[in-house]
């Protein structure tokens, strides 16, 4: 039913016709673009948090599917109880992945940071010294972690066999603490330092050049322009950074893998340089305890949420 609205438009009343509801037709096209996305999704990451889900509940042996049987959140309760194996095992990895964590993201955060601000500058050869820098990241983590392993090893690694040149008794990089750490975290930033630094490089380039000339103007000196300028604006990429670098040590796996076998053992029998990724394959394919492994799997993973959250939560810009 139309409703009559008195206007006054040049002396007449005019009438206000309501708008018709235009009715939504539903089309399956977007549905259809994002159908791939979404069935590789489901296919690479649904299936298996689900599958890892139900083995959780399960006391699980992939070679003897015969002996599975239900038993809900033991595997989760052992985790949480002093005593048992599971809990011994995985705490003191779950330390030594924390202990990893502290020695590497701040050097991944800063060595790369002061690379992109030096190759952000025009000089020669600039564009050859980041393909040099970045250069490391394209190999995989097995050649990475030989390559270093050669490097440190105590008999006839090249680090030793310099310092023994120069008449210095060399350490047992690979054998004894905390200098096997020493090995893994230089291997780690040695390889991974390049892909920060690219990004950092990016959003750098894509600051204002009249910030700094402004700051120029007024007298400001190359340190106070980093700290009032470079810092603030690089912000939103720094937390972007610091996530996925947390995030990755605590995928910590191939580097003491290939290095030092999780070990030195310590006197108490747990590895010293152990991370709970390593722990999580030996609970699962030395052990033979899937159940066990998947349910340390989703602790880890809830672990690493809660901390990327805190992270969010703490470094976010504020207007």
């Amino acid at each position: 039913m139309a409703r009559i609205v008195p206007q006054r438009e040049g002396g007449a009343t005019a009438i206000s016709m309501p708008a018709t509801r235009k009715k939504r037709v539903f089309t399956l096209t977007p549905y259809l673009f994002i159908l791939p996305h979404l069935t590789l999704f489901a296919l690479f990451f649904g299936y298996p948090f689900f599958s890892g889900l139900y083995v959780s509940l399960h006391q699980y042996n992939y070679l003897r599917p015969e002996a599975n049987k239900f038993i809900g959140l033991d595997n989760y309760i052992n985790l949480f109880t002093p005593g048992t194996n599971q809990f011994r095992n995985f705490w003191n990895s779950m330390g030594n992945t924390v202990q990893f964590v502290i020695y590497s993201v701040p050097v991944l955060i800063v060595i790369p940071l002061l690379l992109a601000v030096l190759l952000n500058s025009k000089v020669k050869f600039v564009n050859v010294f980041r393909a040099i820098y970045f250069a490391p990241w394209v190999l995989s983590v097995a050649v990475t972690s030989l390559i270093w392993w050669w490097i440190f090893q105590s008999q006839g690694g090249l680090i030793n066999s310099y310092l023994r040149v120069v008449g210095i008794d060399p350490p047992r990089w690979l054998a004894t603490l905390p200098s096997a750490w020493v090995a893994i975290v230089v291997a780690t930033v040695w390889w991974t330092m390049g892909f920060n630094m690219i990004i950092l490089l990016a959003a750098l380039q894509d600051i204002a050049k009249d910030l700094y000339e402004a700051a120029t103007v007024d007298g400001a000196t190359k340190i106070q322009m980093f700290f009032r300028i470079t810092i603030p604006m690089l912000q939103p990429v720094l937390v972007f950074i610091i996530t996925i670098s947390i995030i990755a040590s605590f995928n910590l796996f191939g580097q003491p893998f290939f290095m030092t076998q999780g070990g030195p053992v310590q006197g108490s029998g747990d590895r010293g340089t152990e991370p709970v990724m390593y722990q999580i394959y030996r609970e699962g394919f030395e052990r033979n305890n899937q159940g066990s492994a998947s349910a340390m799997s989703f602790v880890v993973a809830v672990i690493m949420v809660i901390i990327s959250y805190v992270n969010f939560r703490v470094f976010r810009q504020r207007d």
